[in-house]
């Protein structure tokens, strides 16, 4: 019989900060597999679970779904759990997930803290949901795209951010979406939390170290909207004529026939 792999979520920073089942699965599986097992070891060494431990990186996520697909389906239980978070969420885990739903292999999720839902409740968003975007893209032009998606949602923009990117990507923010209200909440659940509020223009931000969770105001409604750039960016991408309109369509709020309308003006 094939074995269960969990995808457990651990401390976001404060070791305190784990589910009684996150403790008992990893106590009851027979290996876990870790991004970076030397800061897996200490978050098992304070709850006192020995478990053999292997590694599962960005860099050879292929080989290491591989190799936990053949320890289920020797029977052996794995628990996937990433630095920090949630396995899935900005951190490797979602290859493995196809994998194993491909081979027809068992997989569940043990929740666990987020520092996506932890600064939007920080930031005291008032906003009915916001969008969450993870880390930017390392290549200019895949930035500057990925924000001509994203530029007319009336929701908060949820970016991570490291600390030696946190001035380059506050300022190209606010070059690509222009001024809007910031929040920078950094340390989430550590000693030296802090909410940094402020513009995309300019904010104070008295000590940069440690990792950043921005929150990003949304566009305001009734802001000119360039509807062919957008239309051309979708179709650009490979959608058709039809996902094009109804993306760009729901983007902006506008009626779909306003939309298709621009559309047919671009030939």
């Amino acid at each position: 019989m094939s074995g269960i792999c969990y995808l457990v979520g651990t401390p976001i920073g404060n070791l305190g900060d784990i589910t009684y089942r996150a403790v008992e699965t990893l106590q009851l599986v027979d290996i876990i597999a870790s991004e970076d097992t030397r800061k897996t070891r200490i978050l098992l060494d304070r709850y006192g679970i020995k478990k053999p431990l292997i590694s599962y990186h960005q860099h050879k996520e292929r080989e290491g779904s591989e190799e936990i697909a053949m320890l289920l389906e020797s029977g052996k239980s794995v628990a996937l759990v990433s630095d920090a978070g949630m396995p899935g969420i900005s951190d490797p885990g979602a290859v493995l997930v196809r994998e194993l739903r491909k081979r027809g292999l068992a997989v569940t999720v043990v929740p666990g803290a987020s520092a996506v839902t932890s600064a939007v409740s920080l930031a005291g968003l008032e906003e009915n949901g916001f969008a969450f975007v993870g880390f930017l893209p390392e290549k200019n032009k895949d930035r500057v795209s990925l924000l001509e998606t994203l530029k007319l949602l009336t929701i908060p923009l949820v970016f991570y951010c490291a600390p030696h990117d946190l001035e380059k990507n506050i300022a190209f923010l606010y070059e690509q979406l222009g001024e809007r209200e910031l929040y920078a909440v950094k340390e989430i659940t550590k000693i030296y939390e802090t909410v940094y509020t402020g513009k995309l223009s300019g904010i104070d931000i008295a000590n940069k170290k440690g990792e950043f969770v921005l929150v990003v105001g949304g566009a305001k409604e009734g802001e000119q909207v360039d509807i062919k750039a957008l239309l051309r960016e979708c179709l650009e991408q490979g959608m058709s004529r039809s996902q094009a309109v109804k993306s760009v369509a729901q983007a902006t709020k506008l009626p779909k026939n306003e939309v298709y309308s621009c559309s047919l003006e671009l030939e």
